[in-house]
């Protein structure tokens, strides 16, 4: 879709003064494409677009961060970095397994993650600091170091000191013994090394590294294989301690068991005997018993079902009208087989018969009967051997049953010696555990005395620590690295969260993209410059004053926009309003006017903002009848309406000492007003208070022919426009589109705007020339007669850039 609602792909011709002018407009714009054709997206443009407007955010949030990470990095104490490589010796043989307290080490994954715990523990770094003696060591000793001065903590306790806190530091030991202080200083080196060492398991082997981290080269290596040492040290104490507390042990314990054994078998040989409770095989005779008939009751079950499976079949077909071909059973009968062979030798003799005698005749009535006395048979037979089915069923039914009946009785019996046999079962269980622990005891007891491995250590040093040349840290290059990084990162989110805050609106392609309306213009700020520094002008003087200025240029787009904005019918009467106060409306609502009336067209603008009246002060008007006194009976047209000097240009100015009554616009007397205005002028134009702020506003845009919504630059937000918009729509108005004001066009760059990255308009419109006043012809920006005014860097309105392509412009003398 193009741009404008008023393009159209056709020439329209106007004539002002002597001159005509051709103007052929686009029916669209089209968009940036690569070389197949496809439109190309605009991300990358948007992504670069907002890093230029928040470079400095950017910047400023990469410097602080990148500066904090290098001043930590190049005031940070080198550390040096050893390490030693224990192997656990895995070939160990247990000599008992009594909890493994005499053992070797077991190879699983969790008895190796537990040594590399012991190796880090504080009991075995204790032993390390003792021997190495780290008490009289500065760096773990800190009441040896000499006080240290820093920027950030001198900054720190100027701050402290600056709020009243008292940053002397108190004496830690006071009040404590010689003991008491050296345990303490013990504690402390003992912490500050335990956070030096690091022991770690090489991959999945059985192989332990352990690094020590320092600000001595050798203290690394020293306090590394110290702590190696120790480790093995401290596991030949807990074996050779464990060796002996076993043997001891494990000969007192071997006589106690011995009569604790006797005891236990004399009771349970007692108790049996005195219970009359003898055993074959293991059990009881009732045990075995109630076993034997458990196992013909299952027999006998399976036997049942089988029966009585081949019964219920039987019984189904039978119900069901199958023949004696259809059932299972019945075909292996010998006497059904042979009844079945008669029966079809009858059978064939009854067909025989009936094909060559009457049916009345002795002989086939004697072969008939003869066939159903053998039919007869066979069902008889059927049915006996059903019966004989059911009473086999019958039969193994009782024989389970009675089965079922010796077992009850049984475990009658058994219950009845439950008690006693819950006690036996525990006397030769307790029997037993003595008996196995007296065994096992001898059998340990023997090894312990004969092993020699028994007091060698689990793990031997495989690679003693070395003296590192070179520091572990700081990591210079990778430290700048990562606070460029960190930087980069830290900027890139402040300055998306700037983005993502940031509700203005910036550009004509927000107002279509984001509005969804037509923007019919970019309109630029006006600044003079003097000693102290940018002011705001009038545009409108400025108009005057530069009628070849990019300011100009874009007045007489928005002028062409009106005109050709519907082509079925004459656009007369224009509403230009915005959302809120000091947007601009005021000023180019009359530069508008002016540029209307310089190019030959009776153009008539109505100041309709009661409240401040601003277009009348604008314009250097004072009347005392303006447009309330005329619309309320209390003076002429003709003496309300003003004329402009500069422009010819008609003005319905507001009386300052004038009342301005409520509903204004809604009256009748309005109506009539705008009709009669229509037969006089060619366009008329009312400047409207605030849409969000004004009711009169809401109701004068539904009532002119088209409606302009004025926005500024970096100013109104786009909730606002939204709601402004809604308003109108509300009201039935009739948009012709957005206007962008004021736009700053320095700045305007840094915004993804159309119209932003040709420098060559900025060049042309800087062009020195003296074109005529009512030319169409884009030309530079020009001193004022005063020589006051001087436009800053101008570049063309985004939405003259936006039709450049296929747009043309003839100039051709009458």
């Amino acid at each position: 879709m193009g741009r404008s609602k008023f393009s159209v792909n056709s020439n329209f011709r106007y004539s002002i003064l002597t001159k005509t002018f051709s103007f052929e407009l686009p029916t669209q714009v089209p968009a940036e494409a690569d070389s197949d054709g496809n439109t190309m997206p605009t991300d990358l443009k948007s992504l670069l677009a907002a890093v230029y407007r928040r470079f400095w955010l950017i910047a400023l949030s990469f410097l602080a961060v990148f500066s904090l990470v290098a001043y930590m990095t190049f005031n940070q104490v080198p550390l040096y970095k050893a390490s030693s490589i224990v192997q656990l010796d895995t070939e160990q043989q247990n000599v008992i397994d009594l909890g493994s307290v005499l053992s070797g080490l077991a190879v699983s994954t969790a008895v190796i993650d537990t040594e590399v715990m012991i190796m880090k523990s504080k009991s075995l770094l204790t032993k390390v600091a003792v021997k190495q003696k780290l008490v009289e060591d500065p760096e773990f000793n800190w009441t040896l170091r000499e006080p240290e001065t820093s920027v950030l903590g001198s900054l720190s306790d100027s701050f402290l000191g600056f709020l009243g806190v008292d940053t002397t530091e108190e004496d830690p030991f006071e009040g404590m013994s010689v003991d008491e202080r050296e345990n303490a200083l013990l504690e402390s080196a003992v912490a500050k090394l335990m956070g030096s060492v690091g022991v770690s398991r090489v991959g999945t082997t059985y192989l332990i590294n352990v690094e020590v981290t320092s600000e001595s080269p050798e203290t690394a290596a020293r306090l590394a294989n110290a702590i190696a040492d120790q480790y093995r040290v401290q596991q030949l104490e807990t074996k050779l301690d464990a060796t002996r507390r076993a043997t001891e042990w494990l000969s007192d314990r071997v006589f106690a068991l011995r009569e604790e054994v006797e005891e236990k078998e004399n009771r349970v040989a007692k108790f049996i005997a005195d219970n009359d409770m003898e055993t074959a095989m293991g059990n009881t005779l009732t045990e075995q018993n109630i076993a034997y008939l458990t196992t013909q009751k299952t027999q006998a079950e399976v036997e049942l079902n089988r029966v009585r499976s081949r019964y219920d079949s039987m019984r189904r077909q039978i119900d069901g009208g199958a023949g004696v071909d259809g059932i299972s059973e019945v075909l292996e009968s010998p006497l059904i087989t042979s009844l079945k062979q008669q029966l079809s030798t009858v059978r064939g003799r009854v067909g025989d018969l009936e094909t060559r005698l009457g049916p009345q005749h002795p002989e086939l009535i004697g072969a008939r009967a003869e066939q159903a006395d053998i039919e007869r048979q066979i069902e008889n037979e059927m049915n006996r051997i059903a019966t004989n089915l059911e009473n086999e069923v019958r039969v193994r039914r009782d024989q389970v049953g009675r089965l079922q009946s010796q077992i009850n009785n049984s475990n009658a019996k058994l219950r009845g010696n439950s008690l006693a046999m819950v006690r036996l079962r525990e006397l030769e269980r307790d029997a037993e555990t003595s008996r196995v622990l007296y065994e096992e005891f001898i059998s340990r007891s023997k090894e312990t005395r004969e092993q020699d491995g028994l007091v060698q250590p689990d793990a031997v040093i495989l690679s003693q620590a070395s003296v590192p040349k070179h520091p572990s840290s700081p990591r210079t290059k990778l430290n700048l690295l990562i606070g460029a990084i960190l930087g980069g990162m830290l900027g890139a989110g402040l300055a998306l969260l700037a983005e993502l805050l940031d509700m203005k609106i910036s550009s004509t392609e927000d107002i279509e993209k984001k509005l969804r309306q037509n923007a019919i213009g970019s309109v630029p700020l006006i600044r003079t410059t003097n000693a102290l520094g940018f002011t705001q002008t009038n545009p409108a003087e400025y108009l005057i004053e530069n009628p070849l200025s990019a300011f100009a240029e874009s007045v007489r787009y928005l002028r062409a926009a009106i005109a050709f904005s519907d082509l079925d019918s004459e656009t007369k009467t224009v509403a230009i309003t915005s959302s809120l106060p000091d947007e601009g409306k005021t000023s180019l609502t009359l530069a508008l006017g002016r540029m209307s009336a310089m190019s030959g067209a009776r153009t008539l603008v109505i100041d309709g903002d009661f409240r401040r009246r601003q277009l009348t002060e604008a314009a250097g008007l004072k009347p005392e009848v303006g447009f309330i006194e005329y619309l309320f009976g209390a003076g002429q047209l003709s003496d309300a309406i003003a004329k402009d000097p500069k422009s010819m240009l008609d003005i319905l100015p507001l009386s300052l000492t004038g009342h301005t009554p409520h509903d204004v616009f809604g009256t009748r007397a309005f109506d009539d007003l705008l009709v009669r205005l229509r037969s006089m002028y060619d366009l008329i134009l009312i400047d409207t208070g605030p849409l969000l702020l004004m009711a009169e506003a809401r109701v004068v845009a539904g009532k002119t022919d088209k409606t302009i919504l004025v926005v500024r630059w970096r100013h109104t937000t786009r909730a606002a426009a939204r709601q402004s918009l809604a308003l109108l729509k509300s009201f039935q108005a009739d948009l012709l589109g957005v206007t962008l004001n004021m736009v700053n066009l320095n700045r305007r760059r840094h915004y993804s705007d159309p119209g932003a990255s040709y420098d060559a308009y900025r060049k042309y419109y800087q062009m020195e020339s003296k074109p005529s006043l009512f030319s169409f012809m884009r030309g530079g920006s020009k001193k004022s007669k005063s020589g006051k005014i001087q436009p800053t860097a101008i570049q063309t309105p985004p939405s003259l850039a936006d039709h450049k392509t296929g747009a043309a412009e003839k100039v051709d003398a009458n």
